[in-house]
């Protein structure tokens, strides 16, 4: 007999892996977020969500919950189950061993290790595999995941807030506070989501910022300053590191002093060839890091974008207008000219937070 559901079902239970695999948003780096639920006769027998990398996957945690009822249920998982051995073992053994007859599969894993294997796996094995289910979605939660295993960098997300005329701060560079509370406690929730989150030096020197979640999750992101020859403030909130990490990037012309006095401070120093948006999230790849925040300033800004360093963007704009030729814009000079050469954002979402406007989308490609 089939065991395939009603496609509205499959729909329900993927939304389910969905929320939760959302609950481990932000600590599972290196690795997806991934929720998988089973299904025996229309009820939940097991649940499980992947937690963190090193620790069991979503898979084995929803079988485990399921013991011997696991025995000719379907599984349902956002991201196909592994087929190979990495600090874990294969997902596709356990699901083989214990007897379930139905897979559901939200969206291919696009890591070259599975990329399709896991599914031919389990098809071999005679188990039923559908593929697709609520795919678009699945691919969105995962879409730091996707995109850094496929062009070796993180997923950049660049947040700004502005006035109605465009301006981050007043021409002498105070910016306290553009956006209401609300809209700041929604960023501090971004921020427990991300893995880190990304100023120059001249933000630690005007706005002294923490860039931690503030309460408003249960993790903080790494923090990364860039600076080429570290001319910044001796004290300051992002060298204060037992709450949050703090990582410094510079160039082998920065002031040895300083550097040793932030070493001593906790602070990590990074000394790269050439200090660019590109070669630092190449460095954040290597250590493992999905997702980036990039809460900088226009200059540092314009160039992560020119780099195809930001795929995403949230633009907070408030109801106020300063005024003034030389406050601060939210992005520096990009070399454009003409409105029609003017960087274009898709899948674009409006959200009104107390009597802020939030503005998301994703950035066309604008070079490699």
């Amino acid at each position: 007999m089939s065991t395939i559901a009603s496609p509205a079902a499959d729909e329900i239970w993927m939304q389910r892996c969905r929320q939760l695999a959302s609950q481990a948003a932000g600590k599972t780096a290196p690795n997806p977020l991934v929720g998988a639920v089973i299904v025996r006769e229309g009820q939940v027998v097991g649940e499980g969500f992947h937690p963190g990398a090193g620790q069991p996957h979503a898979e084995v945690l929803a079988l485990g919950a399921a013991g011997d009822r696991a025995a000719g249920a379907t599984l349902y998982v956002n991201l196909e189950p592994c087929n190979h051995t990495g600090r874990t073992p294969p997902c596709t053994e356990a699901i083989m061993a214990a007897g379930i007859a139905r897979v559901v599969v939200g969206m291919i894993d696009p890591d070259p290790r599975v990329a399709g294997g896991g599914v031919e796996r389990l098809r071999q094995s005679g188990i039923e595999v559908t593929v697709g289910v609520e795919a678009a979605a699945c691919q969105q939660l995962n879409e730091a995941f996707v995109h850094s295993v496929l062009q070796q960098r993180p997923f950049g997300i660049l947040k700004y807030a502005m006035t109605l005329d465009g301006k981050i701060a007043a021409s002498s560079g105070h910016s306290a506070w553009v956006t209401g509370p609300a809209s700041r406690t929604w960023v501090h929730q971004l921020r427990s989501r991300c893995d880190a989150v990304i100023v120059g030096g001249q933000t630690v020197r005007q706005d002294n910022p923490r860039l931690t979640s503030h309460g408003q999750g249960d993790r903080n992101p790494l923090r990364i300053v860039m600076s080429r020859h570290l001319d910044l403030p001796a004290q300051a909130h992002l060298w204060e590191v037992s709450q949050a990490q703090t990582i410094v990037f510079c160039t082998p012309e920065h002031a040895a002093e300083r550097a040793d006095q932030l070493q001593q401070q906790g602070v990590e120093v990074v000394t790269l060839p050439e200090l660019t948006p590109l070669a630092v999230l190449r460095g954040l790849h290597e250590r493992g890091l999905r997702s980036v925040l990039w809460e900088c300033g226009g200059q540092l800004a314009a160039q992560a974008i020119a780099q195809n360093c930001v795929q995403k963007v949230y633009a907070f704009v408030a109801p106020k207008i300063v005024g003034s030729q030389t406050a601060p814009t939210p992005v520096g000079e990009l070399g454009i000219t003409q409105m029609n050469e003017a960087i274009h954002l898709k899948d674009v979402t409006f959200q009104q937070i107390a009597s802020d406007i939030l503005i998301a989308g994703y950035l066309s490609n604008v070079g490699d």
